[in-house]
């Protein structure tokens, strides 16, 4: 199968997009591949709160409540709040100050993280992370009409991995005239094409304690993300550890009883946020969120363990094979 296949850095991440054959009028997918690497790179430079001359980054400093906003701009905040909505609140995108506090003020692309077993070892008692009983995300509203977002002066907004997964959607729409489509962004997959059904793509699970296979799923279409707090584990001069999954109740790591969780969705938005809850809600939270689409959860003792559809056994009723005599065997 004759497929392009082209990776590059972006949102602080590999970005890869695998595109086939095209439809009749679409350019060569080389051509959709730049100007799909160009959105992404647009994308990043609007919403990074690590950059500070992105929109986000002055959104974020505005003393406005009502301060104009992108149609760019205006879609993830729209979508970081339907997330928001999506987890009962797990998955908050207004931890901004929680985030830089946890040591997060500048982007860690490129800088090895501390070891999980370690972490592990020292971490807190484990126990599920609850919802900010404050819920100011429910006070930021975007209106299309007035091309505004208003909220309260000070409540700073992170597209997060929301913004990944939003990515990873709006460029599979852009590919929409091919007939095969995988987008990676960081992790966050979104699959589309007529072909894709026919001709699923193999995606191989990490293991976050070994970095061997975990899982190998083959999927044709919708989303799949992947959350884990092996990848951004610091280590502080004190000896203690964090990551950025944070507790909005607490504003503090997240150390649940899982240390990684995939999820399935009908789109990588909804993956994203599934996978995200999904960790923040441990063990007895993340089976009941993923029942429904379907994924596989690991927990700190690095046991797998299948969810939903993944954990449901193919059902083969084999036609019974009789003897000479007649009698079924």
């Amino acid at each position: 199968m004759n497929e392009h296949d082209v990776t590059f850095d972006a949102m602080g991440s590999h970005v890869r997009l695998i595109i086939g054959e095209p439809e009749p009028d679409a350019p060569p997918p080389p051509t959709a591949a730049e100007r799909a690497r160009r959105f992404i790179v647009d994308f990043d430079r609007t919403l990074s709160r690590f950059r500070s001359e992105s929109e986000l980054s002055a959104l974020n400093a505005d003393s406005r409540r009502d301060v104009p906003a992108s149609g760019l701009l205006r879609d993830a905040v729209r979508a970081g709040l339907w997330a928001a909505e999506r987890s009962g609140g797990l998955v908050d995108p207004t931890l901004v100050r929680e985030i830089e506090a946890a040591g997060y003020r500048e982007s860690r692309a490129g800088v090895s993280a501390a070891p999980l077993g370690a972490a592990l070892e020292e971490a807190p008692p484990r126990r599920p992370a609850s919802p900010d009983p404050a819920q100011r995300w429910r006070q930021i509203h975007v209106d299309d009409t007035s091309g505004r977002i208003s909220r309260p002066p000070g409540i700073a907004f992170d597209t997060g991995g929301a913004g990944k997964g939003l990515a990873a959607d709006m460029v599979a729409r852009l590919l929409g005239g091919y007939r095969r489509v995988l987008v990676d962004c960081g992790g966050d997959i979104r699959i589309a094409g007529s072909d894709a059904r026919a001709w699923p793509y193999e995606i191989q699970v990490e293991h976050p304690l070994t970095g061997e296979r975990a899982y190998v799923l083959r999927l044709g279409s919708g989303g799949l993300a992947t959350s884990g707090i092996n990848v951004r584990i610091l280590l502080f001069p004190d000896g203690s550890y964090a990551h950025h999954l944070l507790d909005p109740a607490s504003g503090e790591p997240a150390w649940t009883g899982l240390i990684g969780v995939t999820a399935l969705g009908a789109s990588a938005l909804e993956a994203e946020t599934l996978s995200k809850a999904a960790l923040l809600a441990g063990p007895r939270g993340a089976r009941e969120l993923l029942a429904g689409s379907g994924g596989l959860i690991v927990h700190d003792s690095g046991h797998v363990e299948l969810v939903g559809r993944l954990n449901v056994r193919p059902r083969v009723r084999l036609a019974a094979v009789r003897d000479e005599a007649g009698v079924a065997a």
